[in-house]
């Protein structure tokens, strides 16, 4: 049975829920700490919409032009990519600089069978993944940007739609559908987890305008390094993840679950099913700000246990997480 697994069974009681709608941004402050900076405002309403046009250095419309583009890409380089790769996996291994990062953008049609990111300043603009097999997108490296990227019905693994790990990550507008419970799976909408140098604690991630629908467990699930899962590296802090805006349709007991996170901030997002709450705190989740979200169909607002108290900002809370 592996990680994911082991941990659904022992959430399951926490877990499962009637159905819920949520917006979440996370917003933050860096590597160590820091103080919690206001999210910036949605530029629309949640979900994936057309990328702009871009200024490209190369175009393809094929999966050996686009492996050819990236493996030669330069900081900077804007490749733009048409027509149907649904039978390719979009693998970006090489980034550009912090200030030219590479960016990859189809027009938000382009279909390709899922994205991979293992690598630093990159942009991924614009693509369509049905039926990916799980995680839809995977972003691994610092500086990441994914937007206008609809994913979905995510297979097999645990079924996640986006998992993300490093620092100054943007998961912005976004639209991710029909996660399943399948074979034991945990199927969220976005997931992170600090497991081993592979999965590291994660600082300064920015999850704005998203849209999650027919989710059948969390909008979002964070576990830091010292999780209560027990499997943590216990190597750093997660701090400084920022949920905004966002729409969230899910089944589990709360749309966002954070796990031994630092300094979070949950502000402008809607949850519209009946679960029991929008955002559940545990285990030393401290400095968390929860202010201007719409959650009127929940039991009540926020669960939180006595750990995640200190520094908190935010509706009183209503019961455990």
């Amino acid at each position: 049975m592996n990680r994911q697994n082991r941990r659904w069974k022992r959430r399951a009681a926490v877990c499962i829920g009637l159905g819920a709608v949520a917006v979440m941004v996370v917003a933050g402050c860096g590597r160590g700490g820091g103080g919690n900076q206001p999210p910036p405002a949605a530029s629309g309403p949640p979900g994936a919409t057309a990328p702009p046009r871009a200024d490209c250095a190369k175009q393809v419309s094929d999966s050996d032009g686009l492996s050819s583009a990236l493996n030669s890409a330069s900081a900077g380089d804007v490749i733009c990519v048409t027509g149907d790769l649904s039978d390719s996996r979009l693998k970006i291994k090489k980034g550009g600089s912090a200030d030219k990062p590479v960016q990859v953008v189809g027009d938000g049609r382009t279909a390709v069978k899922g994205i991979d990111v293992e690598a630093d300043n990159v942009v991924v603009d614009g693509f369509t993944a049905d039926q990916p097999k799980a995680p839809g997108a995977s972003l691994k490296g610092n500086n990441i940007t994914l937007t206008n990227t609809t994913i979905n019905s995510p297979e097999k693994g645990d079924g996640d739609g986006i998992r993300f790990w490093g620092d100054n990550i943007k998961i912005l507008h976004n639209t991710v559908t029909d996660t399943r419970n399948e074979r034991g799976s945990h199927a969220d909408c976005m997931q992170s987890f600090a497991t081993d140098s592979d999965s590291p604690a994660s600082h300064n991630v920015l999850i704005d305008g998203n849209r999650c629908t027919e989710i059948d467990n969390n909008c979002l699930i964070v576990e830091g390094p010292n999780s209560s899962a027990g499997d943590g590296s216990g190597e750093g802090e997660t701090t400084g993840i920022t949920f905004s805006n966002n729409y969230c349709q899910n089944k589990a007991a709360q749309a966002v679950l954070l796990d031994d996170v630092r300094h979070a901030t949950i502000t402008g997002n809607e949850v519209v099913s009946k679960i029991s709450h929008a955002w559940a705190l545990q285990n030393k989740s401290t400095d968390a700000v929860i202010k201007d979200n719409r959650a009127g169909s929940v039991h009540f607002e926020v669960g939180m246990d006595d750990s995640s108290q200190p520094g908190y900002q935010g509706p009183a809370s209503g019961g455990a997480p």
